[in-house]
This record gives C-alpha cells, sequence and structure tokens, in this order.
C-alpha cells in the first residue's frame, strides 16, 4: 500500500527491535521506574528523624505522590496513545529524577510535597510501567501480549526486590542523600531505553495507511506483529479519544475493573511506605523490613508471570477474584500471629505472589474489552483509581498511627477492600465491545 505521509519516525524501524529487544528493555525501565519507588518506606525513619517531622508529614508526601500518580496518568496514556511514547517515558525519567533530588535535599514538608509528591508522582505517570505496557499492546503480536503484560509486571517487582536491600545497604552506608542522589542517576537510563519501545504518532489522518503498511512490514521471519482483529485499522484508528472514553465510562464491566482496582492500591501504597516500620514497631529489625520488602518483589515475578501466562488461558476475572481474597487473608496471617522474622518472611512470600499479579489481567481485560487504540489511556484511567486507593492507604496509615499509635485500623480496613474487590470482579463480562464484536 503506498504511503505518502506521514512517515513512520526511525524509532520504528524493526531491523533491531525484535519482540525479544522491545519486550527486553520495556522490562528494564518497568524495573528502574518502580525500584527506587518501592524502597522509599526506607527513607521515612531516618528523614523524619534528621528533619524533626512526625510521621504523617512523610506519609502526606507520598499520598500526593500516589495522588497525581494516578491523576497523571490517564493524561500521560492519552498522549502516549496519540503521539507515542518515547516523549513521554522520557518527560518522565527526567521528571521523575529531579523529584528525587529535591527530596534529598528536603528541609520542610512543602518541599518535600513538591519533589516527593508532585514531580515524582507526574514522573512515574510518565515512565512506570502503564505506559510500558501499552506500548506492548501495540508493538507486540496477539499471542505475546498477555505474556509480556506479566513480564513488564514482574520487572517492576524485581526491581523492587533489587532496590529494596539495596536503599537499606546504601542509608547504612552512605547515608539516605547521597541514596537518592545514586537513585536519581539510575532513573537517567529509562532516556536512552525509551528508544527501543517507541510507538509512532497516531493522531494523523493517513495513520490507518501507516499502521496497514506497519503489519505489512512486521510479518518479516523476525515476525514482530501479525495483523489481529483487536488492532484493525478500519475498527480503532477512526476512533476518538473522547468517543473511546464514553464508550469505557458506559461499560459496566469497566466500570466494576476500575472499582476492583482501588483495592490493589490501597494494599500496596500502604504496605510500601507503613510495612518496614510497623514491623520495627512490633520488635523487628530494619533488615527484616527490607528483606521482607526484598521477598515480596522477588516473589512478585513468579507471580506476575504466572498471572500473565494464566491470563492467556482462563477468565481473567476469575484471577483477579482470587488474587484480591488471597490478599486479605495474608494480612490476616500476618496481623494475628506472633511478631517473628519467618512470619514477616512468610507474609512477604504469599503477598509477593499476588502483588503485582492483578496487573496483566487488568490491562488484558481491558484489551479484550477495548482493543488497544487507546490501551495506554483507558489502562490508566483504572490505574487512576488504582492511585486513589494508594493515597487513602499511604495517608490513612500515617495519620491512624499518630492518632491511635497503631496501624490495626488500616490493616483490617485492607481485609474489607480485598473481599469485597474479589465479589465485584466476578461479574465482569469478557468480551470485546460490539463495536469491536461486530468487526
Amino acid at each position: 500500500m503506498a504511503v505518502s505521509s506521514p512517515s513512520l519516525p526511525s524509532t520504528t524501524s524493526i531491523g533491531w527491535r525484535t519482540p525479544a529487544v522491545i519486550v527486553a528493555c520495556g522490562c528494564m525501565i518497568s524495573l528502574l521506574s518502580f525500584g527506587p519507588r518501592a524502597s522509599l518506606g526506607f527513607f521515612l525513619t531516618p528523614m523524619s528523624q534528621d528533619n524533626g517531622w512526625d510521621r504523617d508529614v512523610f506519609g502526606l508526601a507520598l499520598a500526593i505522590q500516589n495522588i497525581l500518580w494516578g491523576v497523571g496518568q490517564p493524561f500521560a496514556g492519552a498522549i502516549a496513545d496519540r503521539y507515542g511514547t518515547m516523549r513521554v517515558l522520557c518527560a518522565g525519567g527526567v521528571f521523575y529524577a529531579i523529584g528525587l533530588i529535591l527530596m534529598a535535599y528536603s528541609t520542610t514538608p512543602g518541599m518535600l510535597d513538591l519533589g516527593a509528591g508532585v514531580f515524582v508522582g507526574f514522573g512515574l505517570a510518565g515512565c512506570s510501567f502503564s505506559v510500558v505496557l501499552g506500548a506492548f499492546g501495540k508493538l507486540l503480536p496477539a499471542r505475546w501480549r498477555s505474556l509480556a503484560f506479566g513480564a513488564g509486571t514482574a520487572s517492576g517487582s524485581f526491581g523492587q526486590f533489587l532496590f529494596s536491600p539495596l536503599a537499606v545497604g546504601l542509608i547504612d552506608t552512605v547515608g539516605w542523600r547521597t541514596t537518592l542522589e545514586v537513585f536519581a542517576g539510575l532513573l537517567l537510563l529509562i532516556v536512552p531505553l525509551a528508544f527501543a519501545i517507541a510507538t509512532p504518532r497516531s493522531d494523523a489522518p493517513a495513520q490507518t495507511s501507516v499502521r496497514s503498511l506497519r503489519q505489512g512490514e512486521l510479518t518479516s521471519p523476525r515476525g514482530l506483529r501479525q495483523p489481529d482483529s483487536e488492532t484493525a485499522p478500519s475498527v480503532e484508528q477512526i476512533q476518538t479519544y473522547k468517543q473511546a472514553l464514553a464508550e469505557a465510562l458506559g461499560h459496566r464491566s469497566y466500570i466494576l475493573l476500575v472499582l476492583g482496582f482501588f483495592t490493589c492500591g490501597f494494599q500496596l501504597g500502604f504496605v510500601t511506605l507503613h510495612l518496614p516500620s510497623y514491623l520495627i514497631d512490633r520488635g523487628l529489625s530494619a533488615q527484616v523490613g527490607g528483606w521482607t520488602l526484598g521477598v515480596i518483589g522477588l516473589f512478585n515475578i513468579v507471580g506476575a508471570m504466572l498471572s500473565g501466562w494464566l491470563g492467556g488461558r482462563m477468565p481473567k476475572r476469575y484471577i483477579l477474584a482470587v488474587i484480591y481474597f488471597a490478599r486479605a487473608l495474608a494480612v490476616v496471617f500476618l496481623v494475628t500471629m506472633p511478631a517473628s522474622p519467618a512470619v514477616a518472611l512468610i507474609y512477604g512470600a504469599v503477598t509477593g505472589l499476588l502483588w503485582l499479579s492483578s496487573v496483566p489481567p487488568t490491562a488484558g481485560l481491558v484489551a479484550v474489552m477495548f482493543g488497544t487504540r487507546w490501551m495506554a489511556m483507558l489502562f490508566g484511567i483504572a490505574f487512576f483509581s488504582h492511585q486513589v486507593g494508594g493515597f487513602l492507604g499511604v495517608y490513612l496509615g500515617g495519620l491512624l498511627y499518630e492518632q491511635t499509635g497503631s496501624y490495626d485500623i488500616v490493616w483490617w480496613l485492607g481485609v474489607l477492600f480485598g473481599v469485597l474487590s474479589a465479589v465485584i470482579n466476578l461479574p465482569i463480562v469478557e468480551k470485546p465491545v460490539a463495536r469491536l464484536a461486530t468487526a
């Protein structure tokens, strides 16, 4: 098919961008973006002590981070869907690094809110796994997607596994300020990696022809992508973002999916920030907290990959229901058993299997129901619900601790939300919307 304009960016050349390269570079971006953020809980105690802050000061900054990450995600996703992922990823990585530098030199709560809250929050919206998974959905063939979604999610957890003990070791060795500076430098590696998962612009009228050409190009023996019904240009490429939003927000199953994802954020936000301090309060060492979060990250590599693999073989709504209910049981185990390193590590292992394993089936359901044209934006809206939950988990953890001297109320709220989310995911209808089904 002849194409006069627009031409594909040079970054989309397929000579070196095989599926393996795309998945590997996307996974590395997920690792780098999630690792430092997952280790921020270890900065709560030293930063609070050095600056004379209560725990709710640090908790508020990270709560702001969670909510702005969520607010920014649909916009970052929509920009990436329309104009390509590379610029979004690069800008996000730079914002993230600036936020960590500001955090390192914060002397007032307001400055901490700006660095750890605003800059890191918007930075994460631009370079986190949500944008990476959206790129995977566009660049990879359908048969790769579910497993690639699991790999992209698992790599974020591997970042948590690496960065949690690394943060503890560096803080003890060089101090928390230098540790944040090191992490900021590592985040700049996202910029060159972003070239490997760059997607082309899709805002021009001739984009359908470009997409058709792209599909034709990618049927070479190196085989990056085959045309499939989910990405038919005649169906997806003509849909505007306003039409996509109206369709999704009027879809009952999508609303249930978004509501269920709230619980994931609540549980993850609270545990990531407050679990190390909770374990210290119960008489365990900071090293136990570091290894517990590290074990969560390690086991989630298995959990996310398994979830991604299962998502291509069984109903995704059932996977989500099991994940949320099992998380609730894991919390009951932790808070009712006597405190010990073994209990903490068992909780970490079980929770790790369930940690981000909700992401592949959630992203997969978005792709199944609506296709991949506006996938990053629609998954970003679901992720906003996730981050509202994260905001409440982080902030309520600090606030209720200062008021009651205990984290118990928040733990039991997590149990309640887990059970409710398990129930509301069951009625999800797992099939394409009428627009795609008819096509």
